[in-house]
C-alpha cells in the first residue's frame, strides 16, 4: 500500500512538474468583462478571509475566556422562555 502511494504521488509529481516547464505562452486579448469577474474573485477571496478570521478570532477569545475564567454573560439579562397558553373562554371570564 505504502509503494502504491509513493508511485502515485511520484507520477503527480511528475505531471505537474511537466505542465509547470513546458507550458505554452500565449498572448491573446482580455475582454473588458474579464475584470469584472477579476474583482469579483477578489472580493469573495477578501470576504471569505475576513469570516475565516472572525471564525478563528471568536473561538480563541473563548478558549482565552474559559482558561482565564471570565463569563462574558455576567452583565447580561436573560429572559425566561416560558410559553403561556389562554385559551378564549378562560380570557374572556378574567376580563369579566
Amino acid at each position: 500500500m505504502k509503494r502504491l502511494f509513493g508511485v502515485l504521488g511520484v507520477t503527480i509529481w511528475t505531471f505537474l512538474s511537466a505542465m509547470l516547464l513546458f507550458g505554452i505562452n500565449g498572448s491573446a486579448y482580455i475582454d473588458p468583462s474579464v475584470m469584472t469577474y477579476l474583482i469579483q474573485a477578489i472580493a469573495g477571496i477578501v470576504i471569505a478571509a475576513g469570516v475565516a478570521i472572525g471564525i478563528y478570532f471568536h473561538r480563541a477569545k473563548k478558549k482565552l475566556n474559559e482558561k482565564l475564567n471570565i463569563d462574558e454573560n455576567r452583565n447580561k439579562e436573560v429572559e425566561s422562555d416560558e410559553i403561556i397558553f389562554i385559551k378564549k373562554d378562560e380570557e374572556q371570564e378574567e376580563q369579566e
